[in-house]
């Protein structure tokens, strides 16, 4: 991919996901994405590799902090695959998603967004979580889970085995006076 991809995700003009500077948010999908991985993936799935679906990947690996609309995967994919159409962009994100190697996010706003999946860790596990900001529009992602006591309790009284769950928090960044508002409630 050429670098028009890190160049563009700087010049994003709304705040989803650009977290504070300095805070060191723990998160698995910081890892460098694995090419090989995902094409084998396809390739075990009976699917063929295409540089099509291979760009749709890397434009969402390369804005990390980023929930991409699927417009703005196409603006980026449209950098190295100029031939490409809006409705294969749709297309191959469909056919990503059902193999969990990007995740559809919904912040509330009109859009849906995606992000890498897990598929490639190798593990199943619950996504990542969002604390959106009511003011500024900013989401902040965060990987603790704090409901595995719950999930336990479920399925311990109803029999019912939780296996995802999205969390969504709403409130206000830091920017916005996060903790300012906090401190005049007490």
């Amino acid at each position: 991919m050429n670098e028009s991809f890190g160049a563009w995700a700087e010049a994003m003009p709304y705040q989803s996901g650009q977290e504070p500077a300095g805070r060191g948010y723990a998160r698995s999908w910081d890892m460098a994405f694995d090419k090989g991985k995902a094409e084998r993936l396809l390739k075990d799935r009976g699917l063929k590799v295409t540089r099509q679906r291979m760009a749709v990947l890397e434009a969402i690996d390369s804005c990390p902090r980023e929930h991409l609309t699927a417009e703005e995967i196409f603006e980026l994919v449209k950098a190295d695959c100029p031939d490409i159409g809006l409705a294969t962009v749709y297309r191959t994100i469909q056919l990503l998603g059902s193999l969990h190697l990007i995740d559809r996010v919904s912040f509330d706003d009109g859009f849906v967004r995606y992000e890498m999946g897990s598929a490639l860790e190798g593990t199943v596990r619950h996504r990542h979580h969002h604390l959106i900001c009511i003011k500024c529009g900013r989401v902040i992602s965060f990987q603790d889970d704090l409901l595995e006591e719950l999930e336990g309790k479920i399925i311990a009284t109803t029999g019912f085995r939780v296996v995802d769950h999205e969390v969504k928090l709403y409130g206000y960044c830091v920017e916005c006076g996060g903790d300012l508002i906090e401190e005049k409630r007490e």
